[in-house]
């Protein structure tokens, strides 16, 4: 999985499509991510305590690795990975433009 927590993507594909927004949380194990105002679900939440708030809330709900994309900043869209090796570091660049990402 080429996308990381903190990554800038772009939505490809549903009803946030070219939205952009900073991936929370990426869990590769299930090839999902969370994106920051993507993909928003509203959840009827129960108070479990007496201190507790109850009452709807929006948050935001995984959304397949395949339906984003890398944004460049230099490029200013979408971008595919690729991989260079600088001494002994693996790094990631931009595969229109060569910039690193």
């Amino acid at each position: 999985m080429n996308i990381k927590k903190n990554d800038t993507v772009i939505v490809l594909s549903g009803k946030s499509k070219g939205k952009k927004g900073k991936v929370i949380t990426a869990m590769p194990k299930e090839n999902k991510v969370i994106v920051e105002g993507v993909n928003v679900a509203t959840c009827h939440v129960k108070a479990r305590k007496q201190n507790d708030a109850s009452g709807i809330i929006k948050r935001e709900i995984p959304i397949r690795v395949d339906k984003v994309q890398l944004f460049c900043s230099k490029c200013g869209k979408g971008v595919r990975v690729g991989f260079n090796v600088d001494g002994d570091k693996k790094v990631r660049v931009c595969k229109k433009c060569g910039k690193e990402i």
